[in-house]
Formats: structure tokens, sequence, C-alpha cells
């Protein structure tokens, strides 16, 4: 996570979940409402209370900004970029957060700005995602610092060395939060099937997963290595993990086969 500061001005093209959360990362750490502008048609409730407290919402054109976040769909993205072709030329650097729309795509669009294409995931909304960046050739250092900045008021932040990471990236950290969420669903019904009540089972299993991330969050340890804390020779933890550590119909397999379908999906869809 970036100690640097905020851009002065922010202009936000779309403001759903991802965009939202960002909104109210960067309101938290002192940016001021009047300091944004958001273009989007269907504005929320609190981005409408924002706006009567200085935030700048679905002007004619978009002002002068130092930084212009694009976090429109990327089904969305050809109708939504002409909205702020305005800021190109202006110094105005366009950090993108759209899935599967490449940096070329983006420099066609708005000619030869300087970009960033980040990939963020959903625990953005609860302030612990995580998100790759990577510069196109007009991103300069202090324009990836300018981005962490931005992107760190919801989590933490890694550099890529080659935009082609991106896909590996969306199949690891992008869809990750979702491979998380079958697990406790996997464990609940385990659980069920060894004889607990459905609430009983779900509640152990988010527990059970939550606290067991937030302990390999906040532990210098490897991940490796809390697993052997928990397990004792020949116990009940060893007998469970012979199973899910089989090379072969365990989960390593299986997960790398999530990885990898997730990754060539994401390539299909960049194009």
């Amino acid at each position: 996570m970036t100690d640097a500061a905020l851009p002065k001005s922010v202009t936000l093209l779309g403001c759903g979940k991802m965009g939202g959360a960002m909104l109210e990362g960067w309101l938290a750490r002192g940016l001021a409402p009047a300091a944004v502008t958001v273009i989007d048609p269907k504005p929320s409730e609190r981005v409408t209370e924002l706006a009567a407290e200085g935030l700048t919402l679905n002007p004619e054109s978009p002002g002068p900004a130092e930084v212009c976040l694009l976090a429109v769909k990327p089904q969305m993205m050809e109708g939504a970029v002409p909205q702020v072709a305005p800021l190109a030329g202006a110094g105005t650097l366009f950090v993108s957060i759209a899935a599967g729309t490449s940096i070329r795509w983006f420099e066609g669009a708005l000619g030869p700005v300087p970009l960033v294409r980040a990939m963020p995931n959903t625990p953005a909304a609860v302030g612990r995602g995580i998100s790759a960046l990577i510069g196109n050739a007009h991103a300069t250092e202090a324009h990836m610092t300018q981005a962490e900045a931005l992107l760190s008021a919801i989590g933490e932040t890694v550099r890529l060395e080659d935009e082609s990471q991106i896909d590996v990236v969306t199949g690891v950290s992008g869809s990750g939060p979702a491979y998380v969420f079958h697990l406790i669903e996997c464990l609940a019904a385990a659980a069920e099937a060894e004889g607990l009540a459905p609430d009983l089972a779900m509640r152990l299993a988010r527990a059970t997963v939550s606290g067991a991330g937030e302990l390999a969050h906040r532990s210098p340890e490897s991940a490796a290595q809390l697993r052997v804390n928990v397990t004792s020779p020949g116990g009940t933890t060893a007998a469970g993990l012979a199973v899910l550590m089989d090379e072969e119909a365990g989960l390593p397999p299986l997960m790398r086969g999530a990885v990898a379908a997730a990754a060539a999906r994401s390539r299909e869809l960049a194009g």
C-alpha cells in the first residue's frame, strides 16, 4: 500500500459496486466530494447525496481532472469512453479497471494518453482487495505512483511486468473470491452430510474460512507453514488433508484447472 497523496481531482466514469467502493475509500482518505466528478446514468442514492455535498454529477462536459478512472462494465466501454474523451491530451492519467479491455483498445479510443490498466477484486468492498497494475508506454513512474495511491484506498497493489499477466491475475485474484465462496458452500454441505443442521454448518464454514484468511493475512509465516501448524501427525487434520492434497484427485489439480480455465477465458474475451 502506498503512502502517496491522492490526486486533487478525479473523474469517475461508472460508479457501480467497484467504482463506489473506490469512491468511499478516497473519501475515507480525506478526498473532498468537491474534488470528484461522477459520470453514471443511474447514480446510486449515495452518489446523489454526495452531489449535495459538492460532488459533480453527470456534467455536460467533464472539467479538468488529474485522474480519470474508467469503471464501467467492459461491454459498455465503447459507448461510455467518448464522454471522457475531452480529457485526453490535457495531461489526465486514465486508469481502467475493466476486465478484458486492453491498453491497445484504449489507446485506439483515446490516443497517446498515459494509461494504467488495473485488475482489482471484490474484497475491495471491505477495503481488503488487491489490484494488479500495468502502465502503457506513456505512463511515467509518477503516474504509476498516482494510480497506486488511488487503488490502495481499497487494499493492496502489485505491479506487473507485462500486460499478458493480467489474464493470470484475473484467474487468481480476480476470480479467486468466487472460488473461496464455493469452498465455504462445499465445507458447509460436507458438514450437513455428517449430520449438522444447515444454519450451524454454514456458520461454522463461514467463520472458519474468514478466520483462517485473516490469520494468513496477519501472520508472517507462509501458507504452507500455517497448514503444518494446524496438522498433528496422524491426527484428524492430516486425515482430511490426505484427501485434499492428493495430486491426482485433490485440490492441487482442481485449482490448477480452475485458474487455467479462467485465464484462458480472459484471453478469449480480450480478443
